[in-house]
C-alpha cells in the first residue's frame, strides 16, 4: 500500500482546538462573574425548600417533596438535587452554590453546541448570508457568552431555590441537543434515549418543561425535515416518546393540587386580569434583556388597572407574536427564535400564579433566543468586529452580574435593596421587617410592617409580625390588637392564634388564651407550639393532668425538644411523680446539654428527692453554661445550706446578689445562712434588706 508523503490536514485539529478553547473561555467567564456568589445565605423561599425541608435529609425520601406550594412541591427531580447537596454539605451553602453554577455552565455549553450545530447545518445547505459563512463557532460563542454572564441570570444561579429554573433549562436544552445529535448520528438510538430521559427528568424539575416536545418538533420542521409532515414521517417515534413525558408531568401537577393553591385556574385570581398583566411582564422582560436595571428579586403582586395601562404593552407583545407566526412561514429560522422565547414564557404567562405576576427568573431560558438573535444581527452588521463587541458587552454585563451578586450577600441586603427599588411592594416591606426584627431592631421593623399595612390593608402577615414584635417589646395590649386584626383578615392562622394566646396570658386573660390555643389546634392538630402553650396555661390554672396531656402531644410530634421535656417534667413534679419528672429532665439535658432550665429543674427534683450531691452537680453545670445566673446560685446555696456547707452557701448567695442586688428571696436566704453561721449582725442587715424588697420574714426575725 503506498504511503502518502503529504502532511496531514490540520483543519480538523485546529477546529477541535478552537472548540475546546471556546468552551474553556465560556466556563471561565461564568466562574468569574459568579465567583462572589458562593457565600450568599439561604433567603426567602430557600428556607422552606432547603433548610426546613425534612424530605431532603435522606435520598430515599427526596422523591416525595413536601406539599403546600413551596418551590419543590411537585418537583421531585429538583428536590432530589437538593438532597444530594444536603448529603454533601448539610446546611452549608457552598455545595448548593457550586451545583447551581455547574448547572448554569453546562446549560451555557449546551446553548453553544445547539447554536453552532444549527448554523453549521444552515451553512452547509447554503441558507446563511455571506457575513455568517464560516462563523458558526464564533456566533455560537457570542450567543452563549452573553447568555452566561447576563445579570438577569443571577436570580436563577445565585438565588439557590431558583435552581428550579436553571435545572429545567439544562434538561430542556439537553433534550434539544441530544435530539439534534441523534438526527445527525449513524446510531441515533443512544442520543434519542438521552433526549427522552432528559425530557422526563425536566418534567420533574419544573412545569415549564411542558413545551420541550413541541419545540423539538418545531426544530425538526424548521432545520431538519423542512415540514411537519416530513418531520413526523422520519422521526414520529422519537416525537411520540417525547410527548409521552407529558403523562408523568400531568400526574405531578395533579398530585401537587395547584401547588398548594399558589398556581393554576380557580385559585382566586382572575385569569383575564393575570393574562392582561403578562403583556406588561413580557415587555418588561425584553427591556431587562437589553437594559438589565433595576433588577428586583420580588416585584410583589401587580395588576394592570385599565385598558389604557395594558394597551402599549399589548401592542408590542401581540406584534411580536404575530411577527413570530409570519416568520415561521417566511423566515423559519427567525420564527423559531420567537417561538422559543414564547414557548418558555407561555406556561407562566397563561397559568395564573397567585403571588408573583412578574419574576426575573422566568427569563432564564427565554433569554437564550434573545442573545442568539443579538449575536446573529451583530455578525451581519459588524462582521469580524462583532466578536470584540460581544466581549466588550460581556465585560459590561459581567460587572453588573458581580454587583448584583453582592445584593445577595445577606437576607437583609437583598430585602433592603428590594424595598429601595420597589417601595410599593408590601411583601418586601414585610420580609425586610422580619429581618430587622430578628436582628433586634424592633422599632425599624415596626416601621416596615406599618408601611406594608398602609400599602395593603388586607395583608394579614405584617399585622401578625407587628404583633410578635410588640409582644417582644413588652407591649402585650398593642400586640393583642394586631393579632386580632390579622385573624379578622385571615382566620386560618394557627400561629397567630397561638401568639394571641401568649399575649393574653401576659395580661392575665388566661381563660381567653386557652380558647385561642384550642382554636390553633383545631386549625392544625399537630402544631407543637400550640400544644406547648396550652399546656403552660393549663398548668398555671392548676389543671396539671390536662397540661401533661398537652405536653405529651407536643412531644409526640417533636420528641427531641428539650423545652417540652422540661415542661412535662415540671407538671409531673407538681403531681408528686418525682421519678417520672427526673426522667423527663434527663431527656431534656440529653436533647440539649446547654439548656439551662432543664439543669435547674433536674437539680430541684434531685433536691426534692434528697439527692443533694446530684442536685449540686446540676446547679454547677447550669453555672458552667451561664456563670451569671442568680437562680442557679440561689438554688445551689440552698442545697449547700441544707447539706451543712454553710460557708460555701453564703458565697453563692453573695455571688447571686452581685449579679442582681434586688432579689428579696436571696437576701433572706443569705440572712438565714449568716444566722446559721453565728454572724448575727450581718444576718440582721440581710433581713432588713429582704424586708425592704418585700420578702415575708420568718417568725422571730423581725
Amino acid at each position: 500500500m503506498p504511503v502518502s508523503s503529504s502532511p496531514p490536514d490540520p483543519k480538523p485539529l485546529t477546529a477541535r482546538r478552537d472548540l475546546l478553547a471556546a468552551c474553556a473561555a465560556l466556563c471561565a467567564a461564568g466562574v468569574a462573574v459568579f465567583s462572589n456568589s458562593f457565600s450568599g445565605p439561604f433567603i426567602f423561599d430557600d428556607l422552606l425548600s432547603i433548610p426546613q425541608n425534612p424530605t431532603i435529609r435522606h435520598l430515599v425520601t427526596a422523591l416525595s417533596p413536601p406539599g403546600g406550594g413551596v418551590t419543590v412541591t411537585g418537583r421531585p427531580v429538583l428536590n432530589l438535587s437538593f438532597a444530594i447537596n444536603y448529603a454533601l454539605s448539610g446546611d452549608q451553602v457552598w455545595s448548593y452554590h457550586a451545583l447551581n453554577l455547574l448547572i448554569h455552565l453546562a446549560t451555557g455549553l449546551l446553548l453553544f453546541g445547539i447554536v453552532r450545530r444549527t448554523l453549521a447545518r444552515l451553512e452547509a445547505g447554503g441558507r446563511v448570508p455571506a457575513t455568517l459563512a464560516g462563523r458558526a463557532t464564533s456566533v455560537a460563542f457570542a450567543s452563549a457568552l452573553l447568555w452566561i454572564v447576563h445579570p438577569l441570570q443571577t436570580e436563577s444561579v445565585t438565588y439557590l431555590v431558583q435552581r428550579a429554573e436553571s435545572l429545567m433549562g439544562l434538561l430542556y436544552l439537553l433534550t434539544l441537543y441530544a435530539f439534534i445529535r441523534g438526527a445527525d448520528a449513524r446510531r441515533s438510538l443512544p442520543w434519542y434515549v438521552l433526549a427522552v430521559g432528559a425530557c422526563l427528568l425536566g418534567m420533574g424539575a419544573k412545569e415549564v418543561m411542558v413545551s420541550a416536545p413541541v419545540l423539538v418538533l418545531l426544530y425538526d420542521r424548521t432545520f431538519l425535515a423542512g415540514s411537519f409532515s416530513e418531520a413526523w414521517r422520519r422521526r414520529h417515534r422519537i416525537h411520540l416518546c417525547l410527548a409521552a413525558t407529558w403523562l408523568p408531568l400531568a400526574a405531578l401537577v395533579l398530585h401537587a393540587a395547584d401547588r398548594g393553591g399558589s398556581a393554576g385556574f380557580g385559585v382566586g385570581v382572575s385569569e383575564a386580569a393575570y393574562v392582561a398583566t403578562q403583556f406588561q411582564a413580557v415587555a418588561h422582560y425584553l427591556w431587562l434583556a437589553v437594559w438589565p436595571h433595576p433588577l428586583i428579586v420580588d416585584y410583589g403582586t401587580q395588576w394592570v388597572r385599565s385598558v389604557a395601562d395594558v394597551l402599549p404593552y399589548a401592542v408590542v407583545v401581540i406584534a411580536l407574536v404575530a411577527g413570530t407566526a409570519v416568520a415561521l412561514v417566511r423566515k423559519p429560522a427567525l420564527g423559531f427564535l420567537g417561538a422559543w422565547f414564547f414557548a418558555i414564557l407561555a406556561p407562566t404567562s397563561l397559568v395564573p400564579i397567585v403571588r408573583q405576576t412578574l419574576a426575573e427568573h422566568r427569563m432564564y431560558l427565554a433569554l437564550a433566543p434573545v442573545t442568539v438573535l443579538i449575536a446573529v444581527a451583530a455578525y451581519r452588521w459588524l462582521g469580524r468586529r462583532a466578536l470584540w463587541a460581544a466581549v466588550v458587552a460581556a465585560v459590561a454585563l459581567g460587572s453588573l452580574t458581580l454587583a448584583r451578586n453582592a445584593d445577595y450577600r445577606s437576607s437583609e441586603s437583598i430585602w433592603r435593596d428590594t424595598v429601595r427599588k420597589r417601595p410599593e411592594n408590601p411583601y418586601a416591606h414585610n420580609n425586610y421587617g422580619n429581618l430587622l426584627a430578628a436582628a433586634g431592631r424592633e422599632q425599624a421593623a415596626l416601621a416596615q410592617y406599618d408601611a406594608a399595612i398602609r400599602l395593603d390593608p388586607t395583608f394579614a402577615d405584617p399585622l401578625y409580625n407587628a404583633g410578635k414584635t410588640l409582644a417582644r417589646l413588652g407591649r402585650p395590649n398593642e400586640a393583642i390588637a394586631r393579632f386580632e386584626a390579622a385573624l379578622k383578615l385571615n382566620p386560618s392562622m394557627p400561629d397567630a392564634e397561638t401568639e394571641l394566646g401568649i399575649a393574653l396570658v401576659a395580661v392575665g386573660r388566661e381563660t381567653e388564651a386557652v380558647a385561642h390555643f384550642r382554636r390553633a389546634l383545631a386549625l392544625d392538630p399537630h402544631y407543637v407550639d400550640a400544644h406547648n402553650q396550652l399546656g403552660i396555661a393549663l398548668a398555671r390554672a392548676g389543671r396539671v393532668a390536662a397540661a401533661a396531656t398537652e405536653f405529651e402531644a407536643a412531644l409526640a410530634a417533636s420528641p427531641n425538644r428539650a423545652d417540652l421535656h422540661n415542661n412535662l417534667g415540671n407538671v409531673l413534679r407538681m403531681q408528686g411523680r418525682l421519678t417520672d419528672a427526673i426522667g423527663q429532665y434527663q431527656e431534656a439535658t440529653q436533647d440539649d446539654p446547654d439548656f439551662v432550665p432543664a439543669h435547674l429543674s433536674l437539680g430541684n427534683a434531685y433536691r426534692d428527692s434528697n439527692r443533694m450531691a446530684d442536685a449540686v452537680a446540676q446547679y454547677e453545670q447550669a453555672l458552667r453554661i451561664d456563670p451569671n445566673l442568680p437562680e442557679a446560685r440561689n438554688n445551689l446555696g440552698i442545697v449547700l445550706l441544707m447539706s451543712g456547707r454553710t460557708d460555701r452557701a453564703i458565697r453563692e448567695f453573695e455571688a447571686a446578689l452581685r449579679v442582681d442586688p434586688n432579689l428579696a428571696q436571696v437576701h433572706l436566704n443569705l440572712a438565714l445562712a449568716l444566722q446559721s453561721a453565728g454572724r448575727a449582725a450581718e444576718a440582721q442587715a440581710q433581713f432588713e434588706a429582704a424586708r425592704r424588697l418585700g420578702a415575708t420574714l420568718p417568725p422571730g426575725t423581725e
